[in-house]
């Protein structure tokens, strides 16, 4: 997981899609840019969004924000901050209540970590 530069919460690595890109290399490329890890994808958690998360930038852009969640496993590179993040560390399922982490992230983790899930959430 990150601790987050902008807000000091733990959470995903995650950003934006570049153009050119599959939705599977945006999600290694983040990871690899936010924690120095390089990950493999191995599936699809789930696809999340909520109406009330709206984000309004300063050029009067208006979006819902969506994510998208994959399982994925490391094969390389070595855990490192980056300008996004202040902390990057692997973390026990246990110590995941003693964290700070925003319930709608909390929510992805807990449905990715569920194992009588037999598809991705969409929602």
């Amino acid at each position: 997981m990150i601790r987050r530069s902008d807000n000091g919460r733990w959470a995903l690595p995650g950003g934006g899609h570049d153009v050119g890109e599959s939705i599977s290399d945006t999600m290694v490329r983040e990871v690899r840019e936010e924690t120095g890890i390089e990950v493999e994808v191995l599936g699809l958690s789930g696809i999340y969004t909520d109406p009330g998360h709206v984000m309004r930038y300063d050029d009067r852009e208006v979006r819902q924000q969506f994510s998208i969640c994959f399982r994925a496993r490391p094969t390389g590179g070595e855990l490192r901050t980056s300008d996004e993040t202040t902390a990057v560390r692997w973390v026990d399922p246990a110590d995941l209540p003693a964290l700070d982490v925003h319930p709608t992230m909390r929510l992805r983790i807990e449905y990715a970590r569920d194992g009588s899930r037999t598809s991705p959430y969409i929602g």
